[in-house]
């Protein structure tokens, strides 16, 4: 395999770190841009890897970054933003695919991997997100001169994420049941590890050039199965009751104004489509997809036993 010069953009964010790692084993240099390189510290451990501080949203600096790259990787995206006008997703999406783009015809880049989201349609998405997603991957690959790979995954998972850590913690605090907006909205979660796999095994092949790529575990699930199972991996006894669309509307309604927004009503129109694949798992990436069934436990699971070590210690000093 062929040793390059890789940007990423995003690279500090669950997925990037994951695909960076694989990369730096793979033989790679890696160029993590972020505006804060000292948050982020504990990259530095992979001996081919460096952050450097930039500002992304600036098409000359980028241009700067990209000037000696190979290839350049952009994991940049948003599930909420401010308010609910899609200025935001507008901006993190397609306003910075725009500048990527242009810096990598400035610096001489010929090779981009995008990040996009499945079920991203820059007409019929029914929520901000999912069309601001669906107008930025259109865009990359419309751009002349580059060959562009993107990649459409499900909701993806493992250690780190914050799919099924953001609802362990939700059935942690809540008492004896949780209303679950849309819980029969349907998912094929996808393991970052695989979608790692597809983005380093996609560099040096062209047969990966121009395409866009829908990545799927092999199971799909609903959104209470999810949650269930969730709460069955930490030991948590709770009674999840879904809410239909009238309930759920009302509840992001609400929920968009508590910090972290754990529900927004641009999350809500997303749900509105199953996040699921009409087709198996890419046969060019050569790998069967990572069932949630082999890794999930094993993260929640440790979560669990430090949550137990914690009672015990704090039993262990109550009772001295």
């Amino acid at each position: 395999m062929k040793s390059h010069n890789i940007c990423i953009l995003g690279g500090s964010g669950f997925v990037g770190g994951h695909l960076a790692s694989r990369l730096v084993r793979d033989g790679h240099r890696v160029r993590i841009l972020a505006r804060r390189p000292e948050r982020h510290r504990d990259l530095l451990v992979l001996p081919t890897l460096e952050v450097v501080a930039a500002d992304i949203h600036d098409v000359r600096e980028l241009a700067s970054q990209f000037r000696d790259q190979d290839v350049v990787i952009n994991l940049v995206g948003i599930l909420n933003e401010k308010g609910d006008k899609g200025i935001g997703f507008r901006q993190v999406h397609l306003e910075l695919a725009e500048k990527v783009t242009n810096a990598c015809r400035t610096s001489g880049v010929k090779r981009l991997l995008h990040m996009s989201a499945l079920n991203a349609d820059a007409e019929e998405g029914p929520s901000y997100y999912l069309r601001s997603k669906g107008q930025a991957e259109d865009h990359v690959h419309n751009a002349e001169g580059i060959e562009v790979t993107s990649f459409r995954p499900s909701v993806i998972y493992g250690p780190g994420d914050s799919f099924f850590n953001r609802f362990a913690g939700l059935l942690r605090i809540t008492p004896g049941m949780l209303p679950l907006a849309m819980g029969q909205a349907r998912f094929a979660p996808v393991y970052v590890e695989d979608v790692a796999h597809c983005f380093a095994t996609s560099i040096d092949n062209p047969h990966t050039y121009g395409r866009r790529f829908d990545l799927c575990g092999p199971k799909t699930y609903t959104l209470q199965e999810l949650v269930e199972y969730t709460a069955k991996i930490i030991g948590i006894r709770r009674k999840i009751v879904s809410l239909g669309k009238t309930l759920s509307a009302m509840q992001a309604n609400v929920l968009e104004f508590f910090p972290g927004k754990p529900l927004s009503r641009d999350n809500y129109r997303s749900l509105q489509v199953d996040s699921i694949c009409e087709e198996s798992f890419p046969g060019i990436f050569s790998i069967s997809p990572t069932a949630i069934e082999a890794v999930v436990p094993g993260y929640l699971g440790q979560r669990r036993q430090r949550d137990r070590y914690g009672d015990y210690r704090q039993r262990a000093r109550h009772e001295a």
